[in-house]
């Protein structure tokens, strides 16, 4: 089995050839896998074969899993499976999945089913790249900043909500979960630093409501750099894992309300530690039904 892995861009994502996704990869594939994930925080496997029982597998080759999400109920028969369909709303707004809890996925995957004709790109970009073209000196200030991160902010909200992006939303803030976490990360696996913010992100603590949008705006600034992200055009029977340790993405909302379906399964992440050694919080919400504790190391390859 030869495993190719080619650079997208010089920033961020690679292209994986010579092996398909499945769930029955062996343990020094995994672990190359695995190496070319944090190197280049994104990667793109293709996974003809792949259906919902075998993407719950080839995700937990990385870890374990979480459920779905912390409010909005798993696929019938696939408690694992978050169905990302553009009829319940479309996220086009830049987020790293599900910061709202005191130990966010370390690794989300995503799994290509219906694929407009046109459009419908995802863009992940690397908060690592991110943090470094910051100027020395806000740099330095970021490394102190710490946030608070919320789902009653709903990604997918649309100004004019459908009746079923209405149920979306609710469902999504049926249940208010707040933490606190650092807005420099360390990466508990390569050292790397981070920027951990996003569209979850509701307020810069001791800083007026003001002040934290305008601080959150020029630092969301250096994230989506173009030359930063990584924009992937979908295929049908695709895979892709990127490090949600350090990365956001958004879904371009460009296809003319064509059917676009994805399903996305998370592996379970560690508690986010800041810049100087202090750990996540969390403020509301037990998120114990949705994800382990994150008491432990990050998952090794399996």
């Amino acid at each position: 089995m030869s495993l190719d892995i080619q650079k997208i861009t010089a920033l961020i994502g690679a292209r994986v050839t010579g092996i398909h996704a499945r769930p029955d990869l062996d343990a020094a594939t995994v672990a190359e896998l695995r190496a070319a994930l944090l190197e280049h925080k994104a990667i793109v496997l293709d996974a003809p074969d792949l259906d919902a029982e075998g993407q719950a597998r080839f995700a937990g080759l990385f870890g374990e899993l979480t459920t779905a999400h912390p409010t909005v109920p798993g696929l019938e028969g696939a408690p694992n499976i978050l169905d990302v369909d553009s009829e319940r709303g479309t996220a086009n707004v830049w987020h790293t999945d599900v910061t709202f809890v005191v130990n966010p996925p370390a690794i989300s995957t995503l799994r290509s089913i219906t694929i407009p004709a046109y459009g419908g790109e995802t863009l992940v970009a690397s908060t690592a790249a991110a943090y470094a073209s910051l100027p020395d000196p806000l740099r330095a200030w970021a490394d102190t900043l710490w946030a608070v991160h919320t789902n009653v902010y709903d990604y997918a909200r649309a100004e004019e909500d459908t009746p079923r992006q209405k149920e979306y939303r609710d469902v999504f803030q049926s249940t208010v979960f707040e933490s606190r976490h650092p807005v420099v990360r360390v990466h508990p696996e390569t050292g790397e630093k981070g920027l951990f913010i996003g569209g979850f992100t509701r307020r810069i603590e001791g800083l007026s409501e003001t002040e934290s949008r305008d601080v959150i705006r020029l630092l969301q600034a250096h994230v989506t750099k173009p030359e930063h992200i990584l924009r992937w055009s979908w295929q049908p029977g695709q895979v892709l894992v990127f490090d949600n340790r350090i990365t956001q993405h958004y879904a371009i909302d460009n296809y003319d309300q064509q059917p676009r379906k994805l399903a996305r399964i998370t592996v379970a992440g560690d508690v986010p530690v800041g810049v100087n050694g202090e750990r996540s919080q969390s403020i509301t919400g037990d998120a114990s039904h949705y994800t382990p504790s994150g008491d432990t190391a990050a998952p090794s390859a399996a």
